[in-house]
């Protein structure tokens, strides 16, 4: 027969104590007390937990989807801070410890295995030292050059940051409405940042690879 809501917690509590007695040697638990860690009895445990009412479950139940009567609602809004005890003692803890910054971690992730060598560490970009050749006529043929040629056109005066950009910025106004790859496009932004660094380029402040 299935039980009422009053006697499964009865029992679930009754069944919660004996567990955790079972576990514990008798000659080191006093008579009358739980076992060392053992949890308190459902319910008993110290109010926590924000403050609930029966207008917070009725609210409550729209999301679940299911109705409670007036009688069952009053019993789980006053029993909740109680009742939940030791779940928000699990998730919080009975103490909350506060972590400086520079204490280290108990474990580190290192990708490279025991017993091999870590591969070559590079400070800076090397790029390849193909020759990228001539720089394209068409616009078209610039936007889908790979970088490594890019570069090279850039820093042989071939082609000014300005211009690129504006190649890039006119393929994204002309695609986007039918790809939609671009959320928000800032447009003067890059061109100021392109403009930036023709300006640096011009002045000798850029030393390629």
């Amino acid at each position: 027969m299935p039980k009422s809501r009053r006697e499964f917690l009865v029992t679930t509590s009754i069944g919660l104590v004996g567990t955790a007695v079972l576990g514990q040697n008798p000659s080191e638990q006093k008579p009358g007390e739980p076992p060392p860690g053992a949890p308190p009895a459902f319910g008993t445990g110290p109010a926590v937990g924000p403050p609930v009412s029966t207008e917070t479950f009725a609210e409550a139940e729209k999301l679940v989807q299911i109705e409670l009567k007036p009688a069952d609602r009053k019993m789980a809004a006053d029993s909740w801070p109680r009742n939940l005890a030791s779940v928000y003692e699990r998730r919080t803890g009975p103490r909350k410890i506060t972590l400086e910054a520079g204490i280290a971690p108990y474990s580190r992730w290192d990708p490279v295995l025991p017993g091999q060598k870590q591969g070559v560490v590079r400070n800076q970009f090397v790029r390849t030292k193909a020759e990228p050749g001539p720089l394209p006529g068409k616009d078209e043929d610039i936007a889908f050059a790979p970088v490594t040629h890019l570069s090279l056109w850039i820093e042989r005066r071939q082609l000014t940051s300005e211009r690129l950009t504006q190649i890039y910025l006119r393929r994204l106004e002309q695609f986007n409405p039918k790809l939609r790859c671009v959320i928000t496009l800032t447009r003067d932004h890059a061109l100021a940042q392109a403009k930036k660094a023709d300006q640096e380029i011009a002045a000798g402040k850029y030393r390629g690879p």
